[in-house]
C-alpha cells in the first residue's frame, strides 16, 4: 500500500473513534524538515463540527495514533498542525517497494473508463509549437491514469471541417493543383486561397459553394477533402512517433464525425426549453454571465460549441465514460465552463462524470513574447524537435567518445526528453518561458542532469556488478 494511503487511513480510524467520519483527509509531505516527514492539517476543518479547538482536536488525533509502530514521533505545532515522522526501519522496509515496477504504487480498486482529449490539430496545416503542451501534457496525463488502471480512451479531436476547406478546394480547382501535394503546400495554398476569400467576392462565394458541396458528400470535393486529410495525419502520425506520444489513427474522433448529431443537439436543449432565441441565434444564457454560448448560428450554421457537446453526449453515453479531461489551453476556460454548464444541464453528463478543463499557459519566449521564428512566423513543431535533437547532437559530440550510430540514439534521447521534461517540470496552468540554454544545461532540474545522473549510477552499477555486496545494517 502508498505511504500517504497507509497514513490517511490511519487518521480515518482515528477521526472513527473520535465520532467524525470525513471522507475529505488529505496528508501532505511535510514542508521541512524540522516538521517531520508528513503533515495533517485538517483539525482546523474540523473544529466546528466537533466544537473544541482544532490544536486540542490534533492533540486527540496525537494520542490515538502515536503508538502506531510506523511512526517515530508524533507531534501537534502551532494552532493544530498534526507533524508526522516515520520510524526508520519502516521507511526501510518500504524503500524495496520503489524498485519494482509500479514504484510502490497500488492500481485503484475501484477503476473507471476515461476520455483524454488532447493535441486536436487543425487539418490542412503543420503542426505548431501550440500544440506541444497540450500533446505532451495530455499524454502524460493519459499514460497516468492508464498506469493508476483506469480504462483510458484518448481521443484526438481533429479540426477537419469548415470554409478553409472550401476555399482550399475552389483554389486547387481553379489553379489545377494535384491533390497529392505536399502538406507544406498546402499550408501556402491555404494563404494563398484565403488572401483570394478576403480580397474577391466571387473567390469567396464559390468557396462557400464548394463547403454546401463537401457539406452535400459531392464526390470530388469529398476526395479531395480525403486527400488533405490524409496527408495532414501523415504529418501528425510522424510528430507523434517522434515524441514518443501514444496517439495514432485510432484515437482520431474529427469534428466531421459529429456533423449529423448537431441538429439533434440543438433540438434536446429547445425541447427542454433549455435554448432561446436571441437575434435569431439559439442561445444558452448562464446567470451572472451576459455572454451565452451560442450552438445555432442565424443562418442555421453550427458552432465548436455545438460539436463540444455531440461530443461529450457521444463520450457519455456511447463510451460510458466517467471521466472526461480537455487538455487545452486556458484561453479556453469561459468556453468550458460553458460547455459543461450547458452539458450538465440537459442532461449529457449526469453528476457521477466528472468533466475537467485542463487548462495550461502559453508558450512564449526568454523576453515573454509569444515564440515566433526569427522573421515572426509561426514555429512548426517538427522544426522544434529537429532543433532540440541538433544542439543535443553538438552538445553531447564534445565527449568524442561516442560511434555516429550511438551519438545519434542519444541525441534523440536527450533532445526529445529535454522538451518533454522542460514543459512538465513546470508548473502547468504557468505560462511556459522556452530556454534552449536553461532546458540542455547540466545544472539544475533539467532532462539532461537527470539523464546524466541515471548514466553514472549505471556506470558505478556496471562496475560493481561482480562486487559482493552485503548488507549487514538496516538502510536508514
Amino acid at each position: 500500500m502508498h505511504i500517504k494511503s497507509q497514513l490517511t487511513k490511519i487518521i480515518t480510524d482515528a477521526l472513527n473513534q473520535l465520532g467524525v467520519t470525513s471522507s475529505n483527509i488529505t496528508v501532505t509531505e511535510a514542508t521541512k524538515p524540522e516538521f517531520g516527514d508528513y503533515q495533517y492539517n485538517g483539525a482546523m476543518a474540523l473544529a466546528k463540527e466537533l466544537k473544541s479547538n482544532p490544536r486540542e482536536i490534533a492533540n486527540k488525533i496525537a494520542d490515538i495514533i502515536k503508538t502506531n509502530p510506523i511512526f517515530s514521533d508524533v507531534s501537534v505545532a502551532g494552532p493544530g498542525f498534526l507533524n508526522l515522522t516515520l520510524e526508520s526501519t519502516f521507511i526501510a522496509k518500504n524503500l524495496p517497494l520503489a524498485l519494482n515496477e509500479r514504484a510502490g504504487v497500488a492500481k485503484k480498486s475501484d477503476p473507471i473508463k476515461v476520455v483524454v482529449d488532447y493535441s486536436s490539430p487543425n487539418m490542412a496545416k503543420q503542426m505548431h509549437v501550440g500544440h506541444l503542451r497540450s500533446t505532451i501534457i495530455g499524454d502524460t496525463i493519459a499514460n497516468l491514469f492508464e498506469f493508476l488502471g483506469d480504462e483510458i480512451i484518448r481521443q484526438n479531436h481533429i479540426g477537419d471541417w469548415g470554409t478553409q476547406f472550401g476555399m482550399l478546394i475552389a483554389y486547387f480547382e481553379e489553379n489545377g493543383k494535384e491533390s497529392n501535394s505536399k502538406l507544406s503546400d498546402l499550408e501556402e495554398f491555404y494563404k494563398e486561397a484565403k488572401a483570394c476569400f478576403d480580397a474577391d467576392e466571387e473567390f469567396a462565394k464559390r468557396a462557400r459553394e464548394y463547403v454546401v458541396k463537401l457539406q452535400g458528400g459531392d464526390a470530388k470535393c469529398l476526395s479531395l477533402w480525403s486527400a488533405f486529410i490524409e496527408k495532414s495525419l501523415e504529418h501528425c502520425q510522424d510528430v507523434y512517433d517522434t515524441l514518443g506520444v501514444k496517439l495514432d489513427k485510432s484515437a482520431v474522433k474529427s469534428e466531421s464525425s459529429y456533423n449529423d448529431d448537431l441538429a439533434q443537439v440543438v433540438q434536446d436543449f429547445q425541447k427542454k426549453g433549455i435554448s432561446t432565441k436571441s437575434q435569431d441565434a439559439e442561445c444558452i444564457f448562464f446567470e451572472g454571465s451576459d455572454n451565452p454560448l451560442i450552438i445555432q448560428k442565424s443562418d442555421g450554421g453550427f458552432l465548436y460549441a455545438t460539436t463540444d457537446l455531440a461530443a461529450i453526449k457521444f463520450r457519455t453515453q456511447e463510451l460510458g465514460a466517467k471521466r472526461i479531461c480537455y487538455v487545452v489551453d486556458a484561453r479556453q476556460s469561459e468556453h468550458f465552463k460553458q460547455v459543461f454548464a450547458a452539458a450538465r444541464r440537459v442532461g449529457y453528463a449526469t453528476d457521477d462524470v466528472k468533466l475537467e478543463h485542463i487548462a495550461f499557459g502559453v508558450m512564449l519566449d526568454k523576453s515573454g513574447k509569444p515564440f515566433k521564428t526569427r522573421d515572426g512566423g509561426t514555429v512548426k513543431l517538427k522544426d522544434l524537435i529537429d532543433e532540440s535533437i541538433k544542439r543535443a547532437r553538438d552538445i553531447i559530440s564534445r565527449a568524442n567518445e561516442y560511434t555516429p550510430e550511438e551519438l545519434e540514439k542519444i541525441a534523440y534521447t536527450v533532445g526529445v526528453g529535454s522538451l518533454k521534461y522542460a514543459d512538465l517540470s513546470i508548473n502547468r496552468q504557468s505560462n511556459y518561458i522556452f530556454d534552449w540554454d536553461k532546458m540542455l544545461s547540466l545544472d539544475g532540474n533539467t532532462a539532461l542532469y537527470m539523464q546524466y545522473a541515471y548514466a553514472r549510477i549505471n556506470s558505478i552499477l556496471n562496475r560493481a556488478k561482480d562486487v559482493a555486496i552485503t548488507l549487514e545494517t538496516p538502510l536508514i
